[in-house]
């Protein structure tokens, strides 16, 4: 089986570098028209709660059914979400965050490990019952967080969690030939499903 695990396209939270999580936040108007239908076909895309998920699935995916997978959601960043750095860089529980290499809780928020787990947890049960239904490709369009976290957890060759955040509307074809034996999936390639630019 394949499995393309996406990210979603470009935000202007995106553009001015601010924590999304899980604020509901549409694609841009420019992330929109950047984004191109994907170079094969899916009668199913999973994607999260949130609308960017489901704005760029519907581009990517234009025919496919899309089913709303709660736990694949971006980590809950509490109190930092809809702020970036440069107007958190004198706030202590920030700077102590990041000090942390961000394994702290948020405020108000999610611990990353706690993150992962979910994540992790929700996206094999998607593998598990694609295998079940004899299916040969699994198509996910979720967030940068959820692709770190499941492919620090199963992807070889094995990276950590920052190595693995994909451009927007980028992401990952994996194959789960090994899944069944040892949980693990072997990268392809990466994918990008953006528009050249102009000259």
């Amino acid at each position: 089986m394949i499995i393309y695990l996406l990210r979603h396209g470009t935000t202007i939270y995106n553009v001015e570098k601010r924590y999304q999580g899980q604020r509901d936040i549409p694609l841009s108007d420019a992330g929109r028209a950047q984004i191109c239908p994907a170079d094969f076909t899916t009668d199913v895309v999973y994607v999260s709660p949130l609308m960017r998920t489901q704005q760029t699935a519907q581009i990517m995916f234009p025919q496919a059914k899309q089913i709303v997978v709660d736990d694949l959601k971006e980590m809950n960043f509490g109190s930092f979400e809809g702020r970036n750095y440069i107007e958190m860089e004198h706030d202590p529980d920030y700077l102590a965050w990041v000090q942390s290499n961000c394994e702290t809780p948020c405020p108000d928020g999610e611990r990353k490990e706690q993150f992962s787990e979910r994540t992790c947890k929700a996206f094999a049960q998607l593998v598990d019952r694609a295998f079940a239904e004899g299916r040969s490709q699994l198509v996910i369009v979720a967030h940068g967080g959820t692709q770190m976290a499941v492919m620090e957890r199963f992807a070889i060759p094995h990276y950590e969690y920052y190595h693995w955040c994909a451009p927007n509307a980028g992401g990952y074809k994996l194959d789960a030939s090994r899944w069944q034996q040892d949980h693990t999936l072997t990268l392809l390639e990466t994918v990008q499903y953006t528009k050249e630019p102009r000259a």
